[in-house]
């Protein structure tokens, strides 16, 4: 007796093996399923997502962060006292774990759109979840070293939002098809209409984010003020030791025309430019003084201090990456620099008709010159042959000593009301780029109060600035902002306005005629004859890609059973089997 078990048909399906055997090492056919995933990886996809999101805001963090490296650095080195780009392995360990995620989240999605039953391989969920504990500490830690840098997501989003906008509007659009597939399926349930309504309200409020968002660079083009002077912070500490003579040259030489140094007071009431509080990371105070390398710069005399090398820590510990690209002359320059006097820093801002702001530190209540700390600042700016009106002073006690420095442009650090600013004489401001708002810039420039924005970096930033009407701004890389001749980018807002309608409509045209297609495909599959699925699976056309399991026959016998001559042919060109009685053939 012969049984027949029915003709299969099976397609090679490459890509979906690839998918399911990455995701979860499941490479054979009768490993998978399309049965529904279980909680368990339901709550593994969760943690993929949560895990994909957290690492997506590190990332961007991270990007804009890049104008303040030179700072988080610093932030370091108070707390270690060791002088280190943490910035590198940050990078690096974002860039491999983001890539990692974000790969096994597209395996995910390609489950999902292939109504494959998820399965994450135990491999991967160790990686993710080390992946999210680890991006979860960095966030802590982040937050406890470098608390007041979340500022600059906010304010990057003046730059970026435009952007943002469309690029979430089209991934919101894309996995429309994977919600409509899970909406219209035949069976209804109170989580699939809990998903539909996250996601109506998700879309909705894509297509209304533009109402919320505060764009400088979205303007007139003629309104656009002139270019923003820029000021060397401590000269071009990215291509020299900062606060040193050559740093000052390099930044003149890249457009800046403003000087900015760190004013401290030697114990023989000499100022000198240094921006730590010691001198143990950019001089070499712990050979030259190695049992006074803790002690603080005021408490050196100005000989000492000018017997100490500037320059071979910026060589040995290439700070900026930027060693490398120097010639032999600049790396012998930068080898021989010392400490620079406040004299000779503000000889060279005169001789190139340029302007200077000081950032002066007082000496401590023990330092013999902490009462004549203003007088021998002053017989320095004298001595320097500058006008004291192309000098500005930025005192840390604005109250205590401000009515000492009169005949300097005086400037205050802090955010002050227009009155308190006129009742003591303040013409100019210094502020962090996240403590200056859009709207507080222009009350200030409309009340004639010059606005300096501080530190600024990176061209994005710049350009925000610029279109905010900032009339100069204080940069560690003016070499950077030099090569901006004009803002990133700049429209006017009927042009945005006209995007931004024209994105929504698009978007809701492709989302609505998604969940039609998809409703249609499934309406079809409900009415169609299952033996016509069947007969449609038999009939198929051979092609090199399709492997036809042949007919299984099962044999048994019968009372007296089948002889051995017995034959079976099977021609698997038609589908079907023959079976013949008779004697071996010749």
């Amino acid at each position: 007796m012969v049984k027949h078990q029915p003709l299969q048909v099976y397609e090679k399906q490459v890509f979906v093996s690839f998918v399911t055997g990455i995701y979860g090492c499941r490479w054979k056919r009768y490993q998978r399923s399309q049965d529904d995933s279980s909680r368990w990886e339901c709550t593994w996809f969760i943690i993929l997502c949560s895990s994909f999101f957290l690492l997506l805001f590190w990332a961007y963090f991270w990007l804009v962060a890049q104008n303040d490296f030179n700072d988080f650095n610093w932030s370091v080195y108070n707390r270690s006292g060791e002088w280190r780009d943490e910035t590198i392995p940050i990078l690096a360990s974002t860039t491999v774990g983001f890539s990692y995620i974000t790969f096994l989240m597209i395996l995910a999605l390609f489950h999902i759109s292939f109504g494959q039953q998820l399965n994450l391989y135990w491999v991967h969920k160790i990686g993710v979840l080390a992946t999210l504990l680890t991006t979860i500490s960095g966030v802590i830690s982040v937050d406890d070293v470098w608390g007041d840098e979340w500022d600059i997501l906010l304010v990057s989003l003046q730059s970026t939002a435009p952007f943002l906008h469309i690029g979430a509007l089209a991934t919101v659009t894309a996995i429309s098809w994977l919600v409509a597939g899970y909406v219209v399926r035949r069976e209804r349930s109170n989580f699939q209409v809990m998903v539909m309504v996250t996601y109506i309200i998700i879309l909705l409020a894509l297509y209304l984010a533009p109402l919320t968002f505060t764009c400088p660079c979205i303007m007139d083009r003629h309104g656009l003020k002139h270019r923003p002077d820029i000021i060397g912070r401590r000269g071009a500490p990215m291509l020299a030791p900062e606060n040193t003579m050559v740093s000052f040259n390099r930044a003149l030489q890249h457009g800046a025309t403003s000087l900015e140094a760190d004013v401290t007071l030697s114990v023989d009431g000499v100022p000198f430019l240094m921006r730590d509080r010691t001198l143990k990371r950019t001089t070499d105070v712990s050979k030259v003084f190695p049992s006074r390398e803790r002690e603080d710069a005021s408490f050196f005399n100005w000989t000492e201090i000018r017997s100490l090398n500037a320059g071979h820590w910026f060589l040995e510990t290439d700070p900026y990456w930027t060693v490398e690209n120097l010639s032999t002359r600049d790396r012998s320059r930068i080898g021989n620099q010392t400490v620079c006097s406040l004299v000779e820093m503000l000889r060279l801002a005169a001789r190139a008709n340029g302007s200077a702001m000081l950032n002066i530190r007082k000496p401590p209540p023990e330092h013999p010159r902490y009462r004549s700390w203003f007088m021998d600042t002053l017989w320095a700016v004298q001595k320097a042959g500058i006008s004291q009106k192309r000098v500005r002073t930025v005192t840390w006690t604005p109250d205590t000593d401000r009515g000492r420095v009169r005949g300097f442009q005086q400037t205050a650090n802090e955010k002050l009301s227009i009155a308190e600013m006129k009742q003591r004489g303040i013409t100019s401001l210094t502020l962090h780029y996240s403590k200056a708002s859009y709207r507080e810039i222009q009350e200030y420039l409309a009340n004639n109060v010059s606005v300096t924005v501080y530190p600024v970096n990176e061209p994005w930033l710049y350009s925000i600035l610029w279109c905010s009407g900032v009339p100069s701004v204080s940069s560690d890389a003016p070499q950077v902002l030099q090569k901006v001749p004009y803002p990133i980018w700049l429209m006017s807002q009927s042009a945005y306005s006209f995007i931004w309608i024209a994105s929504d409509l698009v978007s809701l045209a492709i989302v609505i005629g998604i969940f039609c297609f998809q409703k249609w495909k499934m309406s079809g599959m409900q009415n169609y004859n299952p033996e016509q699925i069947m007969l449609s699976a038999v009939t198929r056309r051979t092609s090199r890609d399709v492997n036809i399991m042949k007919e299984k026959l099962i044999f048994s016998e019968l009372d007296n059973g089948l002889s051995s001559t017995e034959e079976l042919s099977l021609y698997p060109e038609n589908g079907y089997a023959r079976y013949s009685h008779g004697g071996p053939s010749h």
